[in-house]
């Protein structure tokens, strides 16, 4: 029997960080993966690296740049004649850049001393872990630790089973060939949002069926309507909100879709269908009855503030835990766990983790919205600065959205940013820094800030907060 000071179940970008940090502690660290690739090698990188954050990444790029040559090169005096989109190309490259990233992960674990083992992991009582390989062969780890990072799977709904052809989930949606008239998503979350984007730039008809009233109820209201203004007016996406698929049916390559909103029951026919109701945590047949490991009904591993379940010296973390699906939550609390099997007193803050769309323009936030902020009765100010009133925004057209500051009222601590617009992503983390420091606005007010820089709307922003904004007029303070 082999052993191990910690076994990690799952590659992802919990468990690869979890355990590449772990042996630079000098911990000995086996990592298992179950899923293989078209090669018959182990996917390194989970969800985020192979079928998520990477490839998604890829299609959103390569289909902005399709758009901005249609549209805009035109404003900077660039012709372009005849311009095409090469789908198959664009798929390869795609492809290439999630088997350089995985391919990395595999030597990032020879570098630092990783055992690497293909099978699926199942958590034993004894802290073993019982490793079933391809072959069907059985192997048992004696781990001095365990790190569940087994991450989450797309959540399938009965109105639409998945085909793999015309009906697909997330997976599915990064492999067309070629550019279908007319594709359906079922959800107007991240995932559907930038799904739709792709195929919508590219130049097919996009309905996106939200079973909520509301679009992006979890964000600041202020920042989901003027996404949804530019999403629809200027994007052309057709958002359907209050719109609960109840059937479907496949027929000559295409698929009948059935809903029902407000008006009543209603059809659309799709060449594609995209599944993007969310993720669930993929956590069936991991946990023996007797393992004290304990889950809630939906699946998620029960762990307190620190990733430990009940059970001593087993941890979980990533998607399968409590918390935003975000890899960068995941790939903080591996290392926060693998310090802490070390003996450091490591913590994470998860007031202080940014949550990003990547549509353009992109949408950006950290720390609390407005709504939540009424609802719980503190009082707060709030500065907004718009991408119009950018220099550099305008140099490059890209004027679309803003940025929004909340602080609180007394203490002028950061509460929030929440940011649409151009390298929003990028933006929000500098936020993200003031806030782990406790900054107050009137520090973002007085840093200095490059000219001309996109950084400047939120330091405009932070100005705004008490009135000063230098480049917009300022609201008047009522009396």
């Amino acid at each position: 029997m082999s052993k191990f000071d910690v076994v990690v179940i799952g590659s992802g970008p919990a468990g690869y960080v979890a355990a590449i940090r772990a042996t630079q502690l000098g911990l000995t660290v086996a990592c298992l993966e179950k899923e293989t690739n078209k090669m018959g090698k182990p996917n390194y990188g989970g969800t985020c690296l192979n079928v998520g954050c990477i490839p998604s990444k890829a299609l959103l790029d390569s289909s902005h740049k399709y758009v901005e040559a249609i549209e805009n090169f035109g404003l900077h005096g660039i012709t372009a004649k005849e311009l095409s989109i090469d789908i198959p190309q664009m798929i390869a490259r795609k492809d290439s850049i999630v088997d350089q990233l995985t391919g990395g992960v595999g030597q990032l674990f020879k570098a630092n001393g990783v055992t690497a083992i293909e099978g699926s992991g199942r958590v034993l009582a004894g802290k073993q872990v019982e490793v079933t390989k391809r072959d069907g062969s059985v192997e048992i780890l004696d781990a001095g630790n365990i790190i569940i990072a087994a991450g989450s799977v797309p959540i399938a709904i009965p109105p639409t089973p998945i085909d793999d052809d015309v009906i697909v989930d997330s997976t599915g949606a990064l492999e067309f060939l070629e550019v279908p008239k007319r594709v359906g998503v079922i959800g107007a979350g991240v995932i559907g949002l930038e799904l739709g984007s792709v195929w919508g730039r590219l130049g097919a008809k996009v309905v996106v069926l939200e079973a909520l009233e509301d679009f992006l109820p979890a964000i600041d209201q202020q920042i989901a309507k003027e996404a949804k203004k530019l999403f629809v007016k200027k994007q052309g996406l057709d958002i359907r909100l209050g719109a609960r698929v109840t059937a479907s049916e496949v027929k000559d390559g295409q698929v009948t879709v059935t809903y029902i909103d407000k008006d009543g029951e209603k059809q659309e026919v799709f060449d594609k269908l995209i599944v993007a109701v969310g993720r669930r945590p993929q956590s069936q047949n991991l946990l023996a009855g007797d393992c004290n490991v304990t889950m809630d009904e939906r699946g998620f591993i029960s762990v307190n503030d620190y990733c430990e379940t009940e059970a001593p010296g087993i941890y979980a973390v990533g998607d399968i835990v409590r918390g935003p699906m975000l890899a960068h939550k995941g790939s903080e609390e591996g290392v926060m766990v693998a310090e802490r099997i070390a003996g450091q007193k490591a913590a994470m803050n998860y007031d202080c983790i940014p949550n990003v769309i990547y549509t353009h323009p992109e949408i950006a936030a950290v720390g609390q919205t407005e709504e939540q902020l009424k609802a719980d009765g503190i009082e707060y100010k709030v500065g907004v600065f718009p991408f119009a009133a950018s220099g550099r925004a305008l140099a490059a057209n890209d004027t679309a959205g803003m940025v929004k500051m909340i602080a609180h009222a007394e203490t002028d601590r950061i509460l929030g940013c929440h940011i649409i617009g151009p390298s929003a992503a990028d933006l929000v983390q500098q936020m993200v820094i003031a806030m782990e420091f406790g900054s107050s606005a009137e520090d973002i007010a007085l840093t200095v800030f490059s000219h001309p820089a996109l950084s400047e709307a939120v330091h405009e922003a932070a100005l705004a907060v008490d009135g000063h904004a230098i480049h917009i007029a300022n609201k008047r303070k009522r009396k």
